[in-house]
């Protein structure tokens, strides 16, 4: 499997002075019949895919997922919130503020990936620096007067902070799990779909109490007590010497075709995985006449089902080829998109796609491990050279980026004037979200497809 290959890149550079060797199939220092010479130190690493040290990493980084992708996952709150209330009601531009907080820190990840590879040996303290960067900018946004202010702040500034808190964990993600290295993205992306479901609550309630000044600055404290510790857990396990022949801003992969078509199928599912999470509950106000809690809960039944949904698909993705795991994920989230939301004619109906289209949708980025992998192997095999798969990570999550960008004007001008309203028999068809539903239906074939 290409991320055992992976594994042994890291490793293949042993030091002399540290007192470990390593040979090819291996991914620990040998002990039992090795005696170091007179006057060698030896040591030995901490154990790959499992031990106390492989967990406390994972859990940090699956805490840190959670609580910097939760916030603009939750922005839809304070999108409410600002619209509706004093100085920003009536404020254009209120919803660029969720728009940059996601998209920058999609688009930046190839820039950070390349900048934190080249902080060398002092990598794992950007977690620190970002994490500080992030509560200070939720600070910063509770003194804004203007719309302008709040997407610098709130937007802009805590992207840039989040990049680059979050590079680390992928940067070391590669060091500690080799055989199970699927399954620990999988269960670290599910941070965020469990932070879809409780930050929202939580952010609504605070809002509802204090107001949106004494909601970010209580946020930033929590946040920065909750973070803060958590980041001396997101470190190496190899030491720097080990890595050090990794080049900053390795671009090799763009030599190798299979990305490129990897990348395809990446910003078309992009384009219209976000879409469902934005008109869900319009939909059941307007469509199936839902209260206020009843539409807001298919939001959460999506982020719900995809937290199960991204642990299962990272046990599949090491254990069967990535394109099979892509096809899975399209399949399930084209028939739940075209049969059950497009025929959806009542509430328990719907909440059953929401669910499906969670578990299968939400799941998607699972299968990046797999795509690192089955691109480094390739990469390898075409004699491209070595490519750094935190690298391939950082131009995926850009053509994630840039399908979110792109799915926002689309989708406002499928829906303008609800177009084939009562055209149809079928009711999720005929209620004026009927394009809305075909284009998601479209896009998830076109993922798998490409």
């Amino acid at each position: 499997m290409a991320s055992h290959d992976i594994e042994l890149e890291s490793i293949a550079h042993p030091i002399a002075r540290t007192g470990y060797t390593t040979t090819p199939g291996d991914h620990t220092p040998q002990h039992d019949d090795f005696q170091p010479e007179e006057g060698v130190q030896e040591f030995s690493l901490p154990p790959v895919d499992g031990g106390k040290d492989a967990w406390l990493f994972l859990a940090a980084c699956f805490a840190v997922e959670a609580l910097v992708w939760g916030f603009p996952f939750a922005f839809g709150v304070f999108q409410d919130y600002y619209s509706n209330n004093e100085p920003f009601a009536g404020s254009p531009n209120i919803a660029v503020i969720g728009t940059c907080s996601m998209g920058v820190m999609y688009l930046a990840a190839p820039l950070m990936m390349g900048l934190c590879r080249m902080m060398g040996r002092w990598a794992r303290w950007t977690s620190l620096f970002g994490l500080f960067t992030m509560c200070l900018s939720l600070a910063m946004s509770s003194f804004s007067t203007t719309v302008p202010h709040l997407i610098a702040t709130q937007g802009i500034i805590y992207a840039i902070g989040g990049g680059i808190a979050y590079c680390p964990c992928i940067l070391y993600m590669d060091e500690w799990f080799v055989q199970r290295k699927g399954l620990a993205y999988g269960i670290m992306w599910s941070g965020t779909g469990l932070a879809g479901v409780v930050l929202p609550l939580l952010l609504e309630a605070l809002l509802h109490s204090f107001g949106f000044r004494t909601t970010l600055r209580i946020w930033s404290g929590i946040l920065f007590a909750l973070t803060m510790p958590l980041a001396f857990f997101i470190k190496p396990r190899l030491p720097y010497s080990a890595t050090s022949h990794r080049k900053p801003f390795n671009l090799n992969m763009f030599l190798v075709p299979t990305f490129w078509l990897y990348q395809l199928a990446n910003v078309v599912e992009a384009m219209g995985f976000f879409l469902p999470g934005i008109y869900l509950p319009t939909y059941a106000r307007s469509a199936l006449g839902a209260a206020s809690y009843s539409s807001a809960t298919t939001v959460l039944l999506v982020n719900v089902a995809s937290v199960f949904g991204c642990v299962a698909m990272g046990w599949f993705i090491d254990r069967f080829h990535v394109t099979t795991c892509i096809l899975l994920s399209t399949v399930g989230a084209t028939v739940g998109a075209l049969v059950i939301w497009g025929l959806s004619s009542s509430l328990p109906l719907l909440y059953f796609f929401c669910i499906m289209y969670g578990l299968f949708a939400g799941s998607y980025t699972s299968t990046w491990p797999g795509v690192m992998s089955d691109v480094v192997r390739k990469g390898e095999a075409t004699g491209s050279g070595y490519i750094d798969p935190s690298m391939v990570f950082g131009w995926l999550a850009a053509g994630r980026g840039i399908g979110n960008v792109i799915s926002g004007p689309l989708s406002e001008n499928l829906i303008q004037g609800l177009p084939w309203k009562g055209d149809t028999a079928a009711y999720g068809y005929g209620s004026g979200y009927g394009s809305l539903i075909v284009f998601t239906v479209e896009l998830s074939q076109g993922s798998g497809g490409a």
